[in-house]
């Protein structure tokens, strides 16, 4: 990445590094902006990113780097921490609640207001941001002119970090601890002053145990449809960028929003994981702030640019390669659509046999069905749900997983086969347990055997008809169900196999049923359905993106190397197999502010042969904030596990004051499970 000085950009900008936004009921909001010298005398649209990650510590490297660069260009950037964060007044206790939209809309008429905005304003978020963005727009608020949304999801139930298929996801207990995490700090007593203590005190008493609110909400509903606007897509009537990667938990969304929204809207899809276009790993990253300065002039200035003529959709076509733990640049080419869906994308049907995938039906072998009851190893390599940092989160060769999966390979194919979509897999099967779940994956096999996993989906059986009004299965009696697989695109060289695996298990991607499960599946009646893409003109006439650049960040110095770790261990003797991921981020000292940072996470997930009462997950997170004689430490522990029938939690929290502890607390819930 190419980083500028501020004194490179066309406009001179000044930033104020912090101040606050008065809400109606007394609150304010800590906030930080950039602005072009003598905004106030000539008003500029405003782009808001309106998060909880800390805008004065955590996020003021990236902010300082992103902001200052759309600044530049003419824009009022303005970054808000949510209420409860930061250094925000209030708590914060979940997602995307009422309050939060409602302070929102406060903020959009508050920014509006101010003599350096024009009264039009843009919304630019990542994950969190990128969710409030959408539903924001979904409100209608006068002010805001069009949306960027990267890495985020208009289904929180059926695409989420929580649910996925109506299994309940490993990431839900990660991304729970994170937030447990983050709502224990306190804000900075340089700008809050003597009350911080007692702002930090309220948050540790009352900002919740997160993790006992998604369980109780196991199938879709009212809680999950807030907040979903997918519930009525016509609500939105501004412009929408909705980006993501390959390697990220939330390329799914873009697809529908091209599909359903009715405004004017683009997709772009890299090989990312869950970061930034301009930051985006594995690569290669792109030019992604002049692809907002672009949407921005567009939409906000309305700058006659040509954005709205441009390809709805622009995907990164990844090439096959062979798997591994550290690609940085995935090789593939850039690939572009009209509209979407895309006549250029048509189906194709293969059957699964007994003899593998084919073309036509097979019959099978004499007992008619095949069986498949995985262990609980399947699953150990597959990465996150959500890659974060691309390595060594990322699936490993799926050999690994495959002894305890059906396989069904194709014969090596004649020609090169490129797809663009949601593969989905029909299955004929029956189980004999009342709940049950199926993880299918779509690999691509090279020709000396090794496995690279394409895409993958799962579906908690109890939910083959409806997330929110799920059936047990009848044992014995059959069923035929339809497991979408992640949107993707991938090219498949000739000589590659097509392979499918389907298992009984995907842990810790998915937490297991409550019983091991058998499945009997009929091939003669299962089959494969490829999305096939031709190339057409488009791709050769795409605009090329310019390099990836921003602004330099403000000064940090290292005090402590980050550590990744990523270790799958077996005890022969206990039987107990684990997964160990360490991801500490070293310390750094902010030098503009004297403020030391340091963040250390590590998560367990074990379990003991086939008993799935054993699986166990567990994070434990590390945060410590010094200036001078001032420190603080919070440390929070997690550990959620299961018996047939319900979800038990423990978890804690202590806090300090250099060495005196200042702070303890324990929760003990159980959540009863519900078809899960």
């Amino acid at each position: 990445m190419q980083l500028l000085r501020r004194d490179e950009l066309p406009m001179p900008i000044e930033e104020v590094e912090h101040f606050t936004i008065p809400l109606a009921d007394g609150t304010r909001l800590a906030a930080r902006r950039w602005l072009p010298v003598g905004a106030e005398l000539a008003p500029v649209p405003a782009v808001l990113e309106y998060i909880p990650y800390r805008k004065r510590d955590k996020t003021s490297s990236r902010d300082g780097m992103s902001h200052p660069y759309v600044a530049g260009h003419g824009y009022a950037c303005v970054r808000v921490d949510l209420r409860g964060s930061g250094d925000s007044d209030g708590v914060l206790t979940d997602e995307y609640l009422p309050q939060e939209l409602d302070d929102g809309l406060e903020v959009l008429a508050w920014i509006a207001a101010q003599p350096w905005c024009d009264g039009r304003i843009g919304m630019i978020g990542k994950s969190w941001g990128g969710f409030n963005g959408l539903q924001l727009a979904a409100l209608r608020p006068p002010e805001l002119g069009a949306v960027i949304t990267v890495c985020s999801t208009d289904d929180r139930y059926a695409d989420d970090v929580h649910y996925m298929g109506g299994c309940l996801l490993g990431d839900n207990l990660s991304w729970a601890s994170a937030m447990f995490a983050a709502t224990s700090l306190p804000p900075d007593p340089v700008l809050v002053g003597d009350r911080w203590r007692d702002m930090w005190f309220e948050r540790l008493e009352s900002s919740g145990l997160w993790l006992e609110t998604w369980l109780k909400h196991q199938h879709r509903d009212e809680y999950w449809k807030h907040g979903s606007v997918c519930e009525d897509y016509t609500a939105i009537e501004t412009p929408v960028m909705a980006v993501s990667g390959w390697a990220d938990g939330y390329s799914n969304s873009v697809f529908r929003l091209l599909e359903h929204l009715d405004v004017p809207r683009r997709g772009l899809v890299g090989p990312w994981s869950h970061k930034y276009p301009h930051l985006g790993v594995p690569g290669p990253a792109i030019g992604f702030l002049q692809e907002c300065v672009r949407w921005w002039d567009r939409w906000l200035k309305g700058v006659d640019n040509g954005v709205e003529h441009e390809p709805t959709l622009v995907a990164w076509m990844q090439d096959s390669v062979a798997p591994a733990l550290d690609t940085t640049i995935r090789p593939g080419r850039w690939i572009a659509e009209a509209v979407w869906p895309s006549k250029h994308v048509q189906e194709r049907e293969l059957a699964l046999g007994d003899k593998g995938l084919s073309p036509v039906a097979v019959p099978t072998g004499e007992s008619g069905t095949l069986p498949i009851a995985s262990p609980l190893s399947v699953g150990m390599y597959a990465g996150k749900w959500c890659s974060f940092t691309a390595t060594p989160d990322l699936p490993t060769d799926q050999r690994d997983e495959d002894g305890g999966s059906l396989n069904f390979d194709s014969e090596p194919l004649d020609e090169p086969l490129e797809i663009l979509g949601a593969p989905v897999v029909e299955l004929t099967l029956s189980s004999d347990q009342p709940v049950a779940m199926v993880a299918v994956r779509l690999s691509d096999r090279l020709p000396d055997d090794r496995t690279t996993r394409v895409t993958y989906g799962l579906l908690n059986l109890c939910h083959r008809d409806s997330h929110g009004d799920p059936r047990p299965l009848v044992p014995g009696e059959t069923y035929k169900v339809q497991v979408q697989l992640n949107e993707i695109a991938h090219s498949f060289p000739a000589g590659h196999r097509i392979r499918v695996q389907i298992s009984t298990s995907y842990w810790p991607v998915a937490w297991p049923p409550p019983a091991p499960v058998r499945l009997s599946i009929d091939p003669s009646r299962s089959s494969l359905r490829l999305p096939v893409r031709e190339p057409h003109d488009n791709d050769t006439r795409l605009r090329p993106f310019e390099a990836p650049v921003g602004v330099i960040p403000p000064e940090q110095t290292t005090l402590a190397e980050r550590d990744y770790g990523w270790t799958v261990t077996r005890d022969m003797i206990s039987r107990e197999s684990t997964l160990e991921t360490i991801k500490d981020e070293g310390g750094y000292r902010i030098e503009d502010l004297g403020l030391d940072v340091h963040s250390s996470t590590t998560e367990r997930y074990s379990y003991t042969d086939r008993s799935h009462t054993s699986v166990r997950g567990e994070v434990v997170g590390v945060r410590r904030f010094a200036r001078d004689e001032w420190e603080i430490e919070t440390v929070t522990r997690t550990v959620l596990t299961a018996t047939e029938t319900d979800f038990h939690i423990h978890a804690k929290l202590d806090a300090y004051e250099g060495l005196v502890q200042v702070f303890s607390r324990e929760w003990e819930r159980t959540v009863p499970r519900n078809l899960l």
